[in-house]
This record gives C-alpha cells, structure tokens and sequence, in this order.
C-alpha cells in the first residue's frame, strides 16, 4: 500500500510539472506568435511603398492569463488607414463636392498646426486660393504671385506690390502654383491582406508552441 501511494505521488508531481511546462510554452508560444505577426504586418506595408511611419502604428500585447488561455493582441493604431487598404475603397469628399489632395508644393501643415486643406490653408503667407474649373480633367487650387527658390524648390511669400509691372508685364520670377488638385474622389487599391497574415501566423502557433516545449524538456 505504501508503495503505490509512492508511486502515485510520483505520477501526480510529474503531471503537475509536465503542466507547468506546458503552460510556459503556451505563454510563450502566443507572444512570439503575436510579435511575429505583427511584424509581418509592418513589412507588409513596408513593401506596399506605404511608409515605416503607419508600419509602426501595429502593436502588440501579450496576455499570460491563467492556466492555457493566453492571449496575443495585435492592433494598429490607424485602424482607418489600414482597413482603407486592406480592403480597397472608394474615398469621397465629406461635406462638399471635392475631395482636395495637397501637392507636393503645398506646406504640410495648416494655419492651426493640422494636416492641411484648403479651410486652413495660409493664404496670409501665399496669398487666397483660386479655384480653375478644367473640363474633362481635374480642378486645381492655385496661389498667384508668388515665386520659388531656384536652390530650394519651396514656394516664396506672395509678392508685394502686386504681380505686374508699370508696363503691365508679369514680374520676373513670378508665377502661380498649384496648392490642391480637387478631384469628385479616389480610389484607393487593395494593398494589404492582414487576413492572409493572421491565418498564418494561426497556423504556425501549435509548432510555435511545441518548440517552446521542446526547450523546456531540455
């Protein structure tokens, strides 16, 4: 009789170890499963051509939980931009006809700090906005009377003293420059699949898991 509870005491203190093990390999199974996708994630839109800068709004989060339940969260933090093009859309102006897409001669940033659009743009420093209707293509915002640097690129205050001389000649140097192209909307194509990397990374996690069991055994 004393040998058999021996032995069953044995049994259980293997079991419960054997357990414990499987637990860590679990948790550590799930955040290496979860920091992989998200870095796939990240390359994905790397290899877009969409920018390290919304490539680094996905996160992750591990949670141990308790027993075999742990969890991985992988989240982006501009999920609006990421879901435009993982899915694919049609992007239309909000509260009027256009949809206003800043050039590259445009300052990148409003009168209040914000992304710029025509309602903040700085026209105290380029001069007013002027809207060119162009048949059959798109319209254009421009700014008159300014010039741009030769060294630089960027587009100069809004000349003084008007744009013409005595003679009625345009100024040397001074020109119009288009600030926005206004077009009815865009369409923005599919760029991205997170489902096809979250089902991936789903069907590595038991081999993830299963190495991490094969660690602990030594």
């Amino acid at each position: 009789m004393r040998l058999a509870t021996t032995i069953l005491g044995s049994i259980r203190q293997d079991m419960e170890q054997d357990l414990r093990k499987l637990n860590r390999a679990v948790v550590s199974g799930t955040r290496e499963t979860g920091r992989g996708l998200k870095q796939d994630l990240r390359q994905d839109i790397v290899s877009s051509g969409l920018g390290s800068r919304l490539a680094r709004t996905w996160r992750d989060r591990a949670y141990p939980n308790q027993g075999l339940n742990a969890a991985s969260l992988v989240w982006s933090k501009a999920p609006h931009i990421v879901q435009a093009f993982n899915r694919g859309v049609v992007i239309r102006g909000r509260n009027s006809r256009w949809l206003s897409i800043p050039t590259p001669q445009a300052p990148k940033r409003g009168v209040d700090g914000k992304r710029l659009h025509p309602g903040n743009f700085p026209e105290h420093r380029f001069g007013k906005l002027r809207f060119v209707h162009r048949p059959g293509r798109s319209s254009l915002l421009v700014v008159d009377g300014v010039r741009i640097s030769t060294k630089t690129g960027r587009v100069g205050r809004q000349a003084k003293g008007g744009i013409y001389t005595k003679s009625g000649r345009l100024k040397s140097g001074i020109t119009s420059v288009v600030m926005f192209v206004m077009v009815p909307q865009v369409r923005l194509r599919k760029r991205l699949n997170v489902k096809r990397a979250a089902q991936r990374w789903a069907g590595k996690l038991p081999r993830v898991i299963d190495s991490h069991m094969g660690r602990s055994r030594g």
